[in-house]
């Protein structure tokens, strides 16, 4: 019996890796490809360091001139940062000849970070290696001064401007380098490799927990966002199903009350025609049909332990028992009503009361001790409101309220459901005002 392998391969004819690796190899290969995706994939690559923004709290408070120089304060830190280094290596350069040649190697990969992060750290530990063998001391190994100071800035640099795992590779590097020459070239007598690994592993750790701070702080922030935006949509639904219950309760009245007159209407007729009998059974099977699928659809939005109030919803007319309690409560209000009063359709009055209950709880929230004025228009096309209170007297009595600006929503949204238009915002003198229009067709209209 003859036993035949197939040998799998991919489009490219090659033959895929093994799967059947142990952790640690895998572990081991994902790290060679962080490090070749670190520093060697595009380690040239231009990514040059961009102005920092100036609307932060100290940049802010800075003048105009001043402002626009301080978005270049980074590169101005690393520019001296550098010429410190260069200072260092020209000073401890025992030879007049190589001084200057110390010098520039010890601020190139300083500079060099502004523009070419990757880049910087390969030609610091190249910068490090020709200045230690062409001027180097016995006192000072592998690291001259300069040296020591440039890459320790080079690797702080690039640490900011990459990310941890970067960070770890180049100090991994940092050691492998001090180790070779400490192997290769141990005979001098004096050696620094210590104080730098020390010193750049403490700088590294310090801008990785920077690193991790500054991420989390994005990620609450983005997740307070989103936090802010689902509590404002919740409050939007939550101010519709009220709505939407109380318009239930409004047309579910209107529509059994037709019901129930269309019922009767042919017992007030003595000897009532046959089409009329028909007609008001007619509307009365409409009506029921109606008032049936309303409750369908509409009784959706209740929940589960809600009942529907025995009392009538609020109109215009309970409004001076509104302002009795809102006064009580400690609110100088008066109101003003121009124009002929006439009723107007429920779900209409229902809104103003509504609009101007809600404008006067905030008045008492957001300016307690101030007075408020209240205004109804009746006009032709419709009910003009506007609720304004003036500043309050004691700024300092008011306390931030977690559900500000929700009741503008449910307003807006009662105000949005009648075609009606609504501003509202701060008044001219330090107060808060309200101004809606809801329109009301006409009898006149509503038969053209």
């Amino acid at each position: 019996m003859t036993e035949t392998t197939h040998t799998q391969t991919t489009p490219d004819g090659a033959v895929p890796p093994y799967e059947g690796r142990s952790p640690e190899y895998r572990l081991a290969v994902n790290a060679l490809r962080g490090l070749r995706q670190d520093l060697f994939h595009d380690a040239f690559a231009y990514r040059p360091l961009h102005r920092r923004g100036v609307d932060g709290p100290l940049a802010g408070r800075l003048p105009g001139r001043t402002r626009e120089y301080a978005a270049w304060a980074p590169h101005l830190l690393v520019a001296v940062a550098g010429v410190l280094a260069m200072f260092a290596a020209w000073t401890s350069s025992y030879d007049d000849v190589w001084a200057p040649v110390t010098a520039l190697l010890a601020l190139a990969p300083v500079l060099l970070t502004l523009v070419r992060p990757v880049g910087a750290f390969w030609l610091s530990l190249a910068a490090s290696a020709v200045t230690s063998m062409a001027a180097g001391t016995f006192g000072d190994w592998p690291w001259q001064p300069g040296s020591f100071l440039s890459h320790l800035t080079v690797l702080t640099v690039v640490a900011i401007r990459t990310r941890p795992r970067t960070a770890g590779w180049m100090w991994v590097l940092t050691v492998l380098y001090a180790f070779v020459v400490e192997s290769v070239f141990g005979y001098h007598f004096s050696n620094n490799s210590a104080p730098m690994l020390v010193v750049s592993a403490l700088a590294l750790l310090a801008v990785t927990v920077w690193h991790i701070r500054r991420e989390a702080e994005q990620t609450v922030t983005a997740q307070q966002t989103v936090t802010a935006h689902e509590r404002s949509r919740r409050t939007l639904l939550e101010e519709r199903t009220t709505i939407a219950r109380e318009l239930h309760d409004v047309v579910a009245h209107h529509m059994s009350v037709v019901a129930i007159q269309a019922e009767a209407a042919p017992y007030r007729v003595q000897d009532p025609p046959p089409e009329l009998e028909k007609a008001f059974a007619t509307i009365r099977e409409n009506a029921v049909a109606a008032l049936t699928e309303l409750r369908r659809v509409l009784g959706v939005v209740r929940a589960e332990d809600y009942e529907a109030p025995e009392a009538p919803q609020p109109t215009l007319a309970d409004l001076d028992a509104l302002l009795a309690n809102v006064r009580e409560a400690g609110l100088g209000v008066e109101k003003v009503v121009t124009g002929a009063v006439r009723e107007l359709p429920q779900g209409v009055e229902l809104s103003a009361y509504r609009i101007v209950q809600e404008a006067l709880s905030n008045s008492l929230r957001h300016a307690p001790g101030a007075s408020a004025r209240v205004e109804i228009g009746y006009v032709l096309g419709g009910l003009g409101l506007r609720i304004v209170n003036g500043p309050p007297p004691e700024p300092s009595r008011i306390q931030p309220s977690p559900g500000a600006g929700h009741g503008i929503t449910g307003m807006r949204e009662r105000v949005s459901m009648l075609n009606g238009e609504m501003t509202a915002g701060p008044a001219d003198d330090g107060g808060y005002e309200v101004s809606v229009f809801l329109p009301v067709q006409t009898a006149i209209e509503g038969e053209a």
